[in-house]
């Protein structure tokens, strides 16, 4: 899912240059792009002799350089790619929110009527065939859930950054949650630390916002299994016990 999500946010190029080339939304543009690489991965995921990687590969490759391909043809793009990679979440606008917070409902609400199927699907497909939890269709949700994360926020962070704040968050709150319902809270607050601590970063340093927020992401990550070690190892007994003497 990891590999998905940095092929499906580059893969959303070719939507967001017609849509600017043709004078359309940009965000529905990139969702017709995500929803192409969704079908394309679900496709290719039951083709027996293609492994799941290589398809992703494939896709990825593909869509971007369709993206780079009508770019590259186009002498009236519209479309700031600087933007379009790495975001400007100081332009964030009221209605900017208001699609964050929809997209937030919606995966929140999805989440929790599929959470026994996801759990299920995370640790075992064959498992959660026979207790009818329908494996594929949890699959392809999931792949919709991270559709719609990506492109909620591609045009905030960019596509070069989103993948570091779907994925640094979660593997930051492994070490200390003891469920998967912990790692998703945990994963939620540690997202706001370092949106919140980027920002503030970026404006004291002088740095790109949204990369800032992405690095401090990667940065807590670091520093959380950094911790998780060192508490590890004074927990550690000093050594083994001793043998009984006579």
């Amino acid at each position: 899912m990891a590999f998905l999500g940095d092929a499906m946010s580059h893969g959303l190029l070719p939507g967001v240059a017609l849509a600017a080339l043709f004078g359309g939304n940009l965000l529905v543009g990139a969702l017709l792009s995500a929803a192409v690489m969704t079908a394309g991965v679900t496709a290719l995921g039951r083709t027996p002799r293609l492994s799941q990687d290589t398809g992703i590969g494939l896709l990825f490759v593909g869509m971007l350089s369709l993206g780079v391909i009508i770019v590259s043809r186009s002498q009236s793009f519209a479309v700031d790619l600087t933007g379009f990679l790495f975001g400007d979440v100081l332009a964030v606008r009221e209605q900017d929110l208001v699609l964050l917070a929809g997209a937030l409902v919606l995966a929140l609400a999805v989440s929790v009527l599929g959470h026994r199927a996801f759990l299920a699907l995370a640790f075992d497909p064959r498992k959660a065939g026979t207790l009818g939890l329908r494996p594929r269709l949890a699959h392809a949700v999931l792949l919709g859930l991270l559709a719609l994360a990506i492109v909620a926020s591609f045009h905030i962070v960019g596509t070069l950054l989103v993948l570091g704040l779907l994925i640094a968050p979660p593997a930051a709150a492994l070490p200390w949650a003891r469920s998967v319902r912990g790692v998703m809270v945990l994963a939620a607050v540690l997202g706001v630390v370092a949106t919140f601590g980027g920002l503030l970063l970026s404006w004291h340093l002088g740095t790109a916002a949204g990369a800032t927020v992405s690095a401090l992401a990667v940065v807590l990550f670091f520093l959380s299994h950094l911790a998780s070690g060192l508490r590890h190892r004074r927990a550690r007994p000093g050594g083994a016990p001793a043998a009984a003497t006579d």
